[in-house]
């Protein structure tokens, strides 16, 4: 047995832990993009992909100014560029292998040694030249002719100097293009593929096992007017991987809901009822671009919470859009008073006002309202303020699992939390919070099995949704007349 014959030290973990904060608007984007136009080796089907710029983004996916077609393209121009926000997650559905059409041999003009097919999504691996005149002469990439995009997103066809196209005036040119209208509610939805790889929605678990972030938004723009994909997207908000939550933002359909007092119906008929839902009507616009709201809230969720220090306590209502008009799905613009805009909030509909200080968001309530008064289930801050501190809760004591229940444990949980909790509250973040480990929820055979819980209280701020001010004619101001 060796002998330490002297003085010697050593450590211990400290007993308090910096607290991990969830990102909490983190939005995880599932859609379509124009993934021809990808500079990647493999474009990302069916994989989540971690974007902190716009380059970055239309690296991965392309980019189309067509949201329509493509609606990762509208967040990416949304969150980057109008809110200057990040990071996204990009979740791409578009299939170049399935959601295709073939388009035969058609007739293209050569002019100054180039021929332009003026469309969108073309496959480039699927593209051949002939000659338009006979015998048909079938030409050979790279050596008669070049390919590439313009700035447009369309085809050019570069006659090469000495190749078999000389000065030929038109060429046939076929080709496979992407079919985004073949995009239906199940690709988003997605599932399990038959390799076992998971799809659409599914994907949102893998978000933080490949990049440590909790999901904070969940958006399916251009889709989640569809009833069943909100559905799924509400319920992948609730327990993603089995411990974090978040929230759905979700849009009414602004093509068959044309009138908002018709919005109410909608939404409890299609049971945008849920508390971990935001539903949202109309659309908005700027600059001849039309944004989905839920696209635009995200973006105003964003800018709020990083003006806070990414605590989600303040209400995205009443907060700057960048859009300068509120629109139907064909473009028509919608006129909502207060009174109208008032309306769809008591009816747990957002949207958009244009009263004082230009478009700006309205309305507090998550979808829940107003058969769910509870506040942590029907105000949208407050719900997100439980996430965050959940959330939070789980992420920097994870390291504590499996751990030994002994006394020291409970200390180091307890002292943190409330540290914790006293600074968001001296932040003004919380009205006040703490945690207790109370011994009537840890009776001896929940110990015994190393089953500890611990009960946080916490009181977030409700938003300020009513100021009033009562006037009254007072008279014995008319004294000072005859002063």
């Amino acid at each position: 047995m060796e002998i330490n014959h002297g003085v010697s030290g050593s450590e211990v973990s400290t007993s308090l832990l910096t607290p991990v904060e969830a990102t909490a608007s983190l939005p995880v984007v599932v859609g379509t993009a124009p993934v021809n136009l990808s500079t990647k080796d493999t474009p990302p089907v069916n994989v989540p992909v971690l974007c902190y710029s716009f380059a970055e983004a239309v690296a991965n996916f392309g980019y189309s100014d067509d949201f329509e077609k493509n609606s990762l393209c509208e967040v990416m121009d949304s969150h980057f560029r109008l809110f200057n926000l990040a990071p996204v997650v990009l979740i791409n559905v578009l299939d170049p292998a399935v959601h295709k059409t073939t388009v035969p041999p058609t007739a293209v003009n050569v002019t100054k040694g180039i021929a332009t097919v003026e469309v969108e999504g073309i496959l480039l691996e699927s593209v051949e030249v002939q000659s338009a005149t006979e015998p048909s002469v079938t030409y050979t990439r790279d050596t008669d002719y070049t390919l590439s995009f313009n700035d447009d997103g369309h085809l050019v066809v570069s006659v090469k100097t000495g190749g078999a196209i000389g000065n030929a005036t038109s060429v046939l040119i076929s080709y496979d293009m992407l079919d985004p209208s073949a995009v239906d509610s199940t690709d988003i939805i997605g599932g399990v593929d038959s390799n076992g790889n998971l799809t659409g929605l599914e994907l949102v678990k893998e978000v933080f096992p490949r990049f440590g972030l909790v999901p904070g938004l969940i958006l399916a723009p251009g889709y989640s007017q569809d009833p069943l994909v909100a559905a799924v997207m509400t319920a992948k908000a609730s327990n993603i991987n089995g411990v974090f939550n978040a929230l759905a933002l979700t849009d009414l359909p602004s093509d068959t809901v044309k009138q908002y007092a018709d919005a109410p119906a909608w939404k409890n008929s299609n049971n945008y009822t849920n508390s971990r839902q935001v539903p949202l009507w109309p659309m908005v616009a700027m600059g001849g671009k039309k944004y989905h709201f839920s696209t635009q809230l995200a973006g105003a969720i964003g800018a709020t919470d990083a003006a806070n220090s990414g605590i989600p306590y303040a209400s995205p209502s009443n907060k700057a859009l960048k859009a300068n008009a509120a629109v139907l799905k064909d473009g028509t613009e919608v006129f909502l008073g207060l009174e109208e805009a008032n309306y769809l909030n008591n009816q747990g509909i957002a949207t958009a006002l244009n009263f004082i200080g230009g478009w700006k968001t309205w309305g507090n309530f998550t979808g829940a309202f107003p058969a769910v008064t509870d506040p942590k289930d029907s105000l949208i801050p407050v719900r997100r303020m439980f996430d965050f501190v959940i959330n939070s809760l789980i992420l920097t004591y994870w390291s504590k699992v499996d751990d030994p229940t002994n006394k020291r444990l409970i200390e180091t949980v307890t002292d943190g939390v409330n540290i914790w909790l006293n600074g968001l509250t001296s932040s003004g973040y919380l009205l006040g919070g703490r945690v207790e480990f109370r011994r009537e929820d840890n009776p001896d055979t929940e110990l015994m099995a190393g089953h500890i819980k611990f009960r946080v209280f916490l009181t977030p701020p409700s938003p300020a949704q009513s100021i009033s001010f009562i006037l009254e004619y007072d008279t014995s101001y008319l004294a000072a007349l005859a002063a």
